[in-house]
Formats: structure tokens, sequence, C-alpha cells
């Protein structure tokens, strides 16, 4: 069985079974894809099978979608390549396995762009939210995901207008890796005022789909595309929706899977917060208000982002406890002695003879004629 008969049997089952097709992805685990693309050719399949391919069986354009691809710079990913994410993608096969409906992995997928797959989504987050979003919604959305990207997450997203565009914009910004998930054919062109940006996202990173070429957007493919978003990554961002919002559908699908959930919070007043709002108070979302609070509630502690809005470093950081007491003691204004120094910090008065060279070594103290002062100040106490 050569590797082009395997593809061309992926591509001819992603054109005759309309995604999900958890009957044919069994076929095709059960008897590998050429054999399971020959019955169904011949309509020599189960029930669950016929159902899901009696309408197009006879519609082979396998060939030519992959010659369409090649022409678009797209190529058909299938779970036979090294660069296949298969780690990801368990979450759905698990799922599936649970009975859960629409939860099938894809029989392969079609890729533009020059991220190998696997390991662009290594590290990912999907950042998601309503189409009409409010200029807070994509200002947060496309911050998160610039300093998202520059932590080395991949972004993944949907192409969609508001917050799903500007998650993508953001992590280009950051010269990141993004990944759009489409919900229609690599060359559909939809949306339309978004295929600038998608040709920038397949120069960083990758245009994903498992529809093949010509295939048009409809609504159930984007509630079928959610589910690889949230497949995908290892936590999912809902930045703003409604109550009832395809970012909702993404979320809910995530928990299924058990990745991540995260919702950012916005105005009390505002209908394109409900959704999030809702998410938090159901606990069926953790509050994040923060790239920083994405990467650890992931489980990416330490990666190098810092807190420096919500958490101001001190100069003090670091002293020990007898430090900070002895550095609490001196004036910021004046001078004290060391005697003076050791009665009021309740250290004694050798160790504070030892401790404040220290200090002025450290930048925090500083020796005059009338004693021992704070650094940085100058003689009427105002800082420098």
């Amino acid at each position: 069985m050569t590797a082009t008969a395997q593809r061309l049997a992926r591509a001819y089952l992603l054109r005759v079974a309309e995604p999900p097709a958890p009957a044919v992805y069994r076929l095709v685990d059960e008897l590998g894809p050429v054999e399971a693309a020959a019955r169904v050719r011949r309509g020599a399949v189960p029930g669950a099978v016929a159902t899901e391919t009696a309408a197009r069986r006879e519609v082979d354009r396998a060939r030519r979608d992959l010659d369409d691809a090649a022409e678009q710079g797209a190529r058909l990913l299938t779970p036979e390549d090294d660069e296949w994410p298969a780690w990801p993608l368990l979450s759905l096969e698990v799922a599936a396995g649970r009975g859960i409906p629409g939860m099938a992995p894809p029989i392969a997928l079609w890729v533009r762009g020059p991220a190998p797959l696997d390991d662009a989504l290594t590290s990912a987050a999907a950042i998601v939210g309503a189409r009409a979003a409010t200029d807070y919604g994509e200002t947060t959305a496309a911050e998160f995901a610039y300093e998202l990207a520059e932590a080395g997450t991949t972004v993944v997203s949907g192409a969609a207008y508001g917050i799903d565009g500007a998650g993508h914009r953001g992590a280009l910004a950051a010269s990141g890796t993004t990944v759009a998930v489409l919900g229609c054919g690599l060359d559909a062109g939809y949306p339309a005022g978004h295929v600038g940006l998608l040709n920038r996202v397949a120069t960083r990173g990758a245009v994903v789909s498992e529809y093949p070429p010509g295939t048009q957007p409809a609504r159930h493919r984007f509630l079928v595309r959610n589910r690889l978003i949230a497949a995908l990554t290892a936590g999912t961002v809902v930045v703003e929706a409604g109550r009832r919002s395809g970012a909702r559908n993404t979320a809910t699908t995530a928990g299924l899977l058990g990745k991540v959930v995260m919702a950012v919070p916005g105005p009390v007043g505002s209908a394109l917060s409900v959704g999030c709002h809702h998410l938090v108070r159901e606990s069926q979302a953790t509050l994040v208000t923060s790239a920083a609070d994405v990467l650890e509630t992931v489980g990416r502690v330490g990666t190098g982002l810092t807190r420096k809005r919500e958490e101001p470093r001190r100069q003090t950081d670091g002293l020990d406890a007898e430090s900070l007491r002895v550095f609490e003691a001196l004036p910021t204004r004046g001078g004290r002695s060391a005697d003076e120094v050791a009665t009021d910090s309740g250290i004694a008065l050798t160790r504070v003879r030892g401790l404040l060279p220290v200090l002025e070594l450290d930048g925090l103290a500083r020796r005059s004629e009338a004693g021992w002062r704070r650094a940085g100040h100058d003689g009427a106490g105002r800082a420098r």
C-alpha cells in the first residue's frame, strides 16, 4: 500500500462523507483508508457508513482535489504523516469512544502554510468570541494573543470577524505562530474581508480545513469546525460572547473534551459579555484577566510572562526578613546610627552592622555624615 494510494483514499472519503463522519472514521480505523474507500465506492458497507456516504459515494474527485490544493499552495495532511497532530486529536477519539455525538476525529486535513502542524500545536491556546465584538473585546483579544505568541504559544481561532480576527492579528504582530481553522474549503475566500489576513496567517502559521477545495461555508460547518478548534488546543479563551453563540459552542465542546475553558469578564451591562459571565457563574470556565492567567491556567508556568501591571516588583523583593526589618528602620531623610537602627528594628547591633553595607551594595541604603538612610532620596526626602 503506497502513501499515494492512502492519500487518494482519504481525499476521496473527505469529499463523500460530510464531517464529522463517525461511522466512516471507524471503518477507516478498522480497515485502513484504501480498503475503506474501496468498499464505500462499491456500497459494500454497514448501514451507518452507507447513510453517511450514499449521497456522494460516486463523486470521486480525489486526484483533482489534490491537484487543486497543490495549485493553491496547500497539502493534504493525513494520520500517516509525521506532521499529523495525533496527541491533541486524541481527545476527539476519546470523546467519540464515550459516545459523545459529533466528536469523531477528522479523516484528514487540508493545510496551507509552512508551520508543521504537530510542532505548532505543541503549545496552543484558542481565542474565540463574538463576530460583532466591541472595541474592548477586540483590544483584549489582540493583547492576549500578542503576549501568548511572545511566550511561544500558538494562537488558534476561526478567522471570523471580531474576536477571531483580532486574535490572529495579535499573534502576527508579535511575529508568532497562529492557526486558522475554517468551516469551508481553503479556496472559498471566506470571510471576504479576511482574505488578506488568511494569506498572512498562511505565511507564518497554517490555515486548516476538513473541507475539500470548493466547499462553500454553511452554518452547520462552522459548528462542526468548532470541535477542531477546541481539540487542537490545550485551552479555549472566550473573550466576548452572547448567551447563545458559536464561541459558547466552542467552549462547551472544549469542556466535553476535557480541555480548559477560560472566560474574560466584561462590562456587566454588555450583552456581549453575558456568555462569558454565565460560563464563570456556572463554573464552566475559569476567569482570566491576562495572558499570564491563561498560561498559568493551562499549566504553562514560568514562560517568561510577567504580571507587571498586577504585581509590580518592589525594590525590597528578595530581601530576607532581617534585611527587610533593617531597611524599614532607615529614614528617608536625615540619618540614623547603627545603634538607632538596631533599636528600631529589633535586630542585634552586630547583625545590623553586617547588613547595612550589604544594603548599600544593593542600592537600598546610603551612608552620610548624618548616618544611615534609605538610598534614592535627597536630603529633603524626595525621591530622585
